[in-house]
């Protein structure tokens, strides 16, 4: 049995897993979902919100059962990995599902500005506002950027549950926790493309992969909202995933 740890991305909370962890727990495997600071339930005010807060969250949620394989979907991919080199002691694996996978010295929006980026659909239509600043998107732009493949009614219980994104994340590179950096980089890795996204292009995924070493590297030909517009095909990559990752370090799964 395999142990998750969701991470969500910008605007959203844990409730964007759900049906990822009814299909995980389902097939016998241990998955959880958090909410990171001042996103879904949790209520941290935005001035205490930063990526290194983000961090200090997940490794709380992995210090009682260390071990886990931990995914982050979007932002959320600089969330696990601000933990992973915080804490790699904790973590057996990393996944990415659609997700920013920065190097030491990046933040999210340096990534955007890459060239593999394209033309950044979800920066291009934020509205931001307030001190410190928090970002807002339309119901509309959310879709055409995030989930243009999702029904009508796949949107709208999207719509109903996003908050307002504090900004600070976005511009706070990746820090390296002095003395973790050897245990940082032996981590395994392995990347979920969505081969129809318009919020991190396939490009930029493709770079981000590759130059982590991210093994194995699996596509879903779904927009950026995986967990809403293709959870079983979801379910079905970290599955595969798992037993890849957690052999890597030593630990056996059942099938």
């Amino acid at each position: 049995m395999a142990r998750f740890v969701l991470v969500h991305g910008a605007f959203c909370g844990a409730w964007v897993w759900t049906r990822v962890i009814d299909g995980l727990r389902a097939a016998g495997h241990d998955a959880e979902a958090i909410d990171l600071p001042g996103s879904g339930a949790d209520t941290t005010p935005v001035a205490e919100v930063t990526l290194a807060a983000y961090g200090e969250r997940v490794c709380a949620a992995l210090s009682a059962n260390p071990g886990a394989l931990l995914v982050g979907h979007s932002m959320g991919g600089m969330a696990v990995t601000q933990a992973a080199a915080r804490r790699p002691d904790l973590i057996a694996g990393l996944v990415y599902a659609a997700a920013f996978l920065p190097v030491e010295g990046e933040s999210l929006v340096s990534l955007t500005q890459r060239p593999e980026a394209g033309e950044d659909q979800v920066q291009a239509n934020l509205v931001v506002s307030g001190d410190p600043p928090v970002a807002t998107r339309s119901p509309e732009d959310a879709r055409q950027a995030s989930c243009q493949l999702a029904t009508d009614e796949q949107a709208a219980w999207a719509a109903e549950r996003r908050r307002p994104q504090p900004v600070v994340p976005f511009t706070q590179p990746l820090t390296l926790e002095p003395g973790a950096a050897e245990a940082f980089a032996a981590l395994p890795r392995a990347y979920v493309m969505t081969l129809q996204d318009r919020a991190i292009w396939p490009h930029l995924q493709r770079f981000m992969a590759g130059r982590a070493g991210c093994d194995p590297v699996l596509k879903i030909d779904t927009d950026h909202s995986v967990w809403l517009t293709a959870p079983d095909a979801l379910v079905a990559a970290l599955l595969e995933i798992a037993p890849a990752l957690l052999a890597r370090r030593g630990v056996e799964t059942a099938q």
